[in-house]
């Protein structure tokens, strides 16, 4: 069985950019692009704070064009899961969900993690038409309008304080009467008088026409009474889970699940390193993912010079 030089799991701007560089390095990557290939990015439609591109880019087609990027110097990608790893000495093993088994000197992983959906019926179909789970992406374009945030922890209050430099009113929806955030990002929230609260509430429909979202209906939970809401956009943040179940404990993670990493994306295992979302839970944006892409990239190189 051929052992690669590098193994990269997961796409996205990390994992791609990671492609990238070692395919220019030589080291002929094999890329196993994942259940979502592009990541996060392919759900969001224009990404207009990557840098270089003045007028935006739809995030499917700056996917697509890392890809090719990735594909002009070298890269393999294959259109599979990781199922199965073993890091307990090198070269690693890695299984794919065809069964397939693949070995490597090294290994990055950048997985990424996934937005916490409710489970409403159209949900995915209108993301990017007035629902969105990335208010840092997405919030520009509410300027003026009336905007409803989902959830009650740090990421929804972040993202509901962050929308309210662009939109006329944010209502925050929370399924109980007091929040699990931070008290500095409690406190920043209900000082903002851009922000409602509509507490012991969930989300039961999301009304949309042509043009995309127009209202919502929330359900209290406490009378069951239903109301129709007007609404130009709807932002569900929930939370993300780090998508590192395949690891099987063999990483070091944080409570959350996300790996855990230091002297930039090194992991407790040597050879082994991570980028992107799945190891970072703070930033989550595109130009970090790519740029911790860049770093474990050059790890991975040097780590093998030395080895």
């Amino acid at each position: 069985m051929e052992t690669r030089k590098v193994i990269i799991i997961g796409t996205g701007p990390a994992g791609l950019t990671a492609a990238i560089y070692t395919a220019r390095a030589d080291l002929k990557p094999l890329i196993l692009e994942g259940h979502e290939p592009g990541g996060q990015l392919t759900l969001t439609t224009e990404v207009e704070n990557f840098p270089g591109f003045e007028h935006g880019i739809m995030g499917p087609e700056l996917m697509g064009t890392m890809k090719k990027q990735a594909l002009r110097f070298g890269a393999e990608f294959l259109s599979v899961m990781c199922t199965d790893v073993d890091l307990s000495k090198r070269p690693f093993k890695v299984t794919t969900s065809k069964g397939e088994t693949y070995l490597a000197e090294t290994i990055i992983v950048s997985t990424g993690a996934s937005a916490k959906w409710p489970g409403l019926p159209n949900e995915k179909e209108l993301t990017g038409r007035g629902v969105s789970t990335c208010a840092t992406c997405d919030g520009f374009f509410y300027r003026d309008k009336i905007v409803h945030v989902v959830g009650g922890g740090d990421t929804a209050m972040e993202d509901a304080t962050f929308i309210t430099k662009f939109a006329k009113k944010v209502y925050v929806i929370h399924r109980k009467d007091t929040l699990r955030a931070s008290k500095p990002m409690q406190e920043r929230a209900f000082k903002n008088p851009k922000i409602e609260f509509i507490w012991d509430s969930v989300v039961s429909e999301i009304k949309s026409n042509e043009s995309g979202v127009c209202g919502i209906v929330v359900e209290n939970l406490k009378t069951g009474e239903k109301k129709y809401r007007d609404t130009d956009g709807l932002f569900f943040a929930i939370g993300h889970t780090p998508n590192t179940s395949f690891l099987k404990g063999q990483l070091e993670l944080n409570e959350q699940g996300f790996i855990n990493t230091h002297h930039g994306p090194e992991t407790n295992i040597s050879g082994v390193f991570a980028c992107g979302d799945v190891q970072d839970s703070y930033y989550r944006q595109a130009i970090t993912a790519a740029g911790s892409g860049c770093q474990a990239a050059i790890k991975a190189e040097r780590f093998l010079e030395g080895h």
